[in-house]
């Protein structure tokens, strides 16, 4: 088996020191001196370009935590999985670190798909488990903390956002998976509620990158806009072929997901698109410019989005309800993390909402220029309220599932 085909196991701190200090002290070290965290994140396949910067963000904090003194007397042992973009690895590195490794939390999954393959396994084997993507809402799980935004927090900013700018006809196309499918009928909700109209809604495979029969129907339509929920390094191909076609100079776009894909296309391809999202780099604050250095020099990382903010976020939440706690046991932390947890740092302050275990959380709208995002407008502790309107664990602790929204247009 391949490098690429096996676990990759990065820890930090107290293990690098363990690596370092002789056969004396590997050989008396023991489990329990250690308190084992997973992350599961895609460093290989179609979805590394989120991956990789999420496990970075996630040895930070989690350095930062060990560099000042660990949890409960204890260094973190970070073990990190690659599941290659598959979901089977996904199930498979979920138990491991579940059963085997017997970890504290598992913070991952990039996809709802990764996220709803896992979280039935981390509920069942009693392991806690955060997952900090922006997503399409509606999760519902006592056992599972979600710190990314949903469509009430960014996408109802946006869409009135870029009718305003540019028009009201609106062609939306997406990732052909729940994601992609429930956030073109929130799409869809926003532009009719202010006043436009969705003219086609179109979705692909995660592996399409053949987009040129749909640019010749969105030329067909001139729609004063259009609205791209695409997801995934295949679809980067789409911002190619609309600048090659010379599209970007005739129709402006917007995104719920374009983020680092600001990296991987050049500015001739990427200038004027418009995000919104809970983090964006252009956010001017010292805590934000400092993460940032140190992303960029320690890492090598060139460009930060929310998923990755929003993982470093969700292990400082975990770490400080572990310190209030006083435990690393499960329903403890959850009871800690329920207390109205917070935490403030590089994407602004983000509280756990504990009737969702969702977050309240700042939103930015940003501009793509010269790979990088202007941030235009802030909005400051927008709340959850898809997933509040239903999902109440404070009324049904004892739910576990996620709820389609019902979307009404």
């Amino acid at each position: 088996m391949s490098f690429s085909r096996r676990r990759l196991l990065t820890t930090t701190a107290a293990g690098l020191g363990a690596a370092s200090a002789g056969p004396f002290f590997i050989r008396d070290l023991r489990a329990e001196d250690f308190i084992k965290v997973a992350g599961i994140h895609d460093t290989s396949g179609g979805l590394d370009i989120y991956g990789k910067q999420m496990v970075a963000t996630m040895d930070l904090a989690v350095n930062e935590i060990n560099a000042a003194g660990g949890l409960l007397g204890k260094k973190i042992k970070l073990i990190n999985y690659d599941p290659q973009s598959n979901i089977q690895f996904y199930t498979q590195y979920a138990t491991e670190a579940a059963t085997k490794e017997k970890v504290a939390v598992v913070h991952g999954g990039i996809t709802s798909a990764s996220r709803e393959a896992i979280r039935p396994l981390l509920k069942r084997f009693n392991t806690l488990y955060f997952y900090n993507t922006p997503y399409e809402g509606g999760v519902c799980d006592r056992n599972i903390f979600c710190t990314g935004s949903t469509p009430a927090q960014t996408v109802e900013k946006l869409v009135p956002y870029v009718m305003k700018k540019w028009g009201k006809k609106v062609y939306t196309i997406a990732a052909d998976y729940n994601y992609g499918q429930i956030t073109a009928k929130w799409v869809k909700k926003y532009t009719q509620d202010n006043g436009g109209e969705v003219v086609q809604t179109d979705f692909f495979p995660l592996d399409v990158t053949d987009f040129g029969p749909t640019i010749k129907k969105i030329q067909a339509a001139k729609p004063d806009l259009v609205m791209s929920a695409l997801v995934g390094a295949a679809h980067i191909s789409f911002y190619r072929q609309w600048a090659a076609a010379g599209m970007n100079k005739q129709i402006p776009l917007a995104s719920t997901t374009f983020g680092n894909e600001v990296v991987i296309t050049s500015p001739e391809e990427h200038n004027g698109i418009i995000v919104a999202f809970a983090y964006l780099e252009g956010i001017d604050t010292p805590v934000n410019k400092a993460f940032v250095e140190t992303i960029h020099g320690k890492y090598g990382i060139p460009h930060m989005t929310e998923l990755a903010t929003m993982t470093y976020h969700g292990v400082h939440l975990w770490a400080d309800a572990v310190k209030k706690a006083n435990s690393i046991d499960r329903m403890k932390v959850i009871g800690a993390l329920e207390a109205g947890a917070s935490y403030s740092g590089p994407a602004g302050k983000t509280t756990i909402d504990a009737k969702t275990h969702h977050t309240v959380l700042d939103v930015y709208i940003g501009e793509a220029k010269d790979k990088k995002f202007n941030v235009l407008e802030s909005f400051s502790q927008q709340a959850p309220a898809d997933t509040a309107a239903v999902c109440d664990l404070k009324k049904n602790p004892n739910d576990n599932k996620q709820y389609v929204i019902d979307v009404k247009t």
